[in-house]
């Protein structure tokens, strides 16, 4: 705290040095034809600058207290020119009294500069106050900014952190079924690759958004155990444009996507079915789309168990990008469904790129 003060207390020597400064230099340029004429010339502008930087001196404590008193900028402003108009007639009785002398006192002189320094000294408060409040105005808006970013950011840790539970209790499940089938061999693998998949998960949980070809690489891991679960009556199909694989999707986007897919529109049928992968370029947008060759009609495909799925990554979506998205399920009249995410292009660094 003291070194707050003291930096503010710092900033606001070096704007007063600053500017009576100028004005000082001001003044003598103005004046130049009569410093060349008299010396008194340079002693009346070096005397006014004087007072006015001490009246200048006096009035920034008790504007200071002024707006601390009335946070209403129109009320200080009123106050703070009272206050001008004191101190600066003040400042122009004690400049006669030094120029002059008290016996030799000029009341035209006196009227003129008592209306003259409080306009100075009121302009010289207002343009100070004006600065600092904008400073902390603009401070104040920085911290809400950053205080609104962190909201964001745990909202979306916290909405990532309802996956790998949900996942991991239906996996599982899985292996039990396994287990229980007498597939040992395919629950021990199964079980191994659950192993590597959230190892993965829980390396890259802090990011909030990936490269595509991350969350590909991601998402063929959960196919991989699904495949082992599935056998033959799962078919996958992969159609990825390069030119996505460098964009920037929210992490763990993929895969609750095809997690509801394979659950609807495959493991619920009996002959299985296909998943259909697909990114691309669409008017200037990446656009991903996860098909399933389920049964027609909406059913309950979009929402996982306990209503994760689709709600979840409506959310995030709606956290990270606002408006700026698109995200629909439609249902061909040949049957399934198909989900699609259409989301603005934000590319993978140079450096990032490097490092992946």
């Amino acid at each position: 705290m003291v070194l707050h003060k003291s930096s503010r207390l710092t900033s606001f020597w070096q704007l007063q040095a600053l500017g009576w400064v100028c004005f000082y230099i001001w003044s003598l340029l103005g004046s130049f034809p009569d410093l060349l004429r008299s010396s008194g010339a340079f002693r009346q502008d070096t005397v006014v600058v004087g007072l006015l930087f001490l009246g200048s001196c006096i009035i920034h404590p008790v504007c200071r207290w002024l707006l601390r008193r009335y946070p209403s900028w129109i009320a200080f402003e009123l106050r703070a020119f009272a206050a001008s108009v004191t101190i600066g007639a003040a400042v122009a009785f004690v400049y006669e009294l030094t120029i002059r002398g008290i016996h030799n006192l000029n009341v035209v002189d006196l009227a003129e500069n008592s209306a003259n320094f409080p306009f100075l000294l009121f302009s010289w408060s207002s343009l100070y106050f004006s600065i600092k409040q904008w400073h902390t105005s603009s401070q104040e808006r920085e911290r809400l900014l950053r205080a609104e970013a962190e909201v964001r950011e745990a909202r979306l840790q916290a909405l990532r952190y309802q996956l790998n539970p949900h996942f991991l209790f239906n996996s599982l499940n899985a292996v039990s079924t396994l287990v229980l089938d007498g597939e040992a061999a395919a629950a021990t693998k199964m079980l191994s690759q659950i192993g590597d998949f959230l190892r993965t998960s829980l390396n890259g949980q802090s990011a909030l958004e990936a490269p595509l070809s991350q969350e590909m690489a991601f998402t063929e891991q959960y196919i991989a155990i699904e495949k082992t679960r599935l056998g033959d009556r799962l078919q996958v199909k992969l159609t990825v444009s390069p030119d996505t694989l460098d964009a920037m999707v929210p992490g763990m986007l993929l895969q609750p996507l095809v997690e509801n897919a394979v659950r609807h529109g495959v493991a619920s049928i009996a002959e299985g079915g296909k998943i259909a992968i697909e990114s691309g370029l669409h008017e200037g947008r990446l656009r991903i789309i996860v098909r399933n060759s389920g049964r027609q009609g909406p059913g309950n495909q979009g929402e996982g168990e306990n209503g994760i799925g689709k709600r979840n990554i409506s959310e995030r979506l709606q956290t990270l990008y606002g408006n700026d998205h698109r995200f629909w399920l439609e249902w061909p009249e040949s049957g399934g469904c198909a989900v699609i995410v259409e989301l603005p292009i934000r590319r993978l660094g140079p450096q990032e790129v490097s490092t992946c």
